[in-house]
């Protein structure tokens, strides 16, 4: 019976945490945006989507690397070396730009937000703006979790047009596929609304309000203790990583699996 109550304790503490998460994520939403917002949304756009630029690019472009390898070793057997541009592309527009990007930033940005909104919480930060009058919803969590949103998108196509030229380094330029193949290829296979709009920037619409409302709620809700703070980093890469994960299933089924 102990093992029961404990398990019905554990489910009603997460369906309570996902309510006051829904509703403070309803509040951020609903909220009138302020000249003052729109300063520290532009700041928090710096340093969430401007300082993940580095890993974004680096990543993209062994990814794409190692995919004009994997990929030119594949359609080589076949004789289908003039799909290496199609292939590439398809890979990373539809699948790997916007989920590899998102668990990059997950564990970058989102890991960041989640420590710094606890550290503010640890040292009174966050009751002292309430007790002077200051929303902290407005002031905190707002212009980070817009900045999020919006950089994310960014960050995911930047990924894929860097992991295309990385495929075409290596696919090309060293194991001596045909150029002109790669490009027209990819040109006649790649649909704008398909593969770019819903398969990489809807995709990371949706990862960037997952991985972005995750961490800010970890951090808004964290105990504000060393331990606390830690616990919640955790749990922030754990749960984005899994929901991405889970979404981009459900996604990848909606538009290209014709449910």
């Amino acid at each position: 019976m102990n093992a029961i109550a404990l398990l019905g304790r554990r489910v009603i503490e997460r369906v309570q945490g996902i309510g006051v998460a829904t509703l403070m994520l309803l509040q951020v939403i609903c909220s009138l945006p302020t000249w003052q917002g729109v300063r520290l949304f532009i700041y928090q756009m710096y340093r969430v989507g401007v300082m993940s630029l580095l890993i974004i690019v680096v990543s993209g472009l062994f990814i794409g690397a190692v995919l004009g390898l994997q990929m030119f070793s594949i359609l080589s057997t076949f004789g289908s070396e003039s799909m290496l541009g199609t292939a590439v592309a398809l890979t990373l527009l539809r699948e790997l730009a916007p989920v590899v990007a998102a668990l990059l930033f997950a564990g970058r940005a989102g890991s960041a937000l989640t420590a710094e909104i606890g550290l503010m919480k640890a040292t009174e930060q966050l009751s002292s703006m309430e007790m002077i009058g200051v929303d902290p919803l407005k002031r905190v969590i707002s212009p980070r979790l817009w900045a999020g949103i919006f950089s994310l998108p960014m960050l995911a196509v930047i990924f894929a047009a860097v992991g295309i030229m990385g495929g075409k380094l290596v696919g090309v330029d060293f194991l001596g596929a045909d150029e002109g193949a790669y490009w027209s290829g990819m040109q006649s296979s790649v649909q704008f609304f398909k593969d770019v709009l819903n398969g990489t920037i809807i995709k990371s619409f949706v990862f960037a309000l997952i991985c972005t409302w995750i961490a800010v709620y970890q951090g808004y809700a964290c105990v504000p203790t060393s331990e606390g703070i830690a616990t919640s980093t955790t749990r922030t890469v754990v749960y984005s990583s899994l929901c991405v994960l889970g979404f981009d299933f459900v996604l990848t089924a909606v538009m290209f699996g014709g449910i």
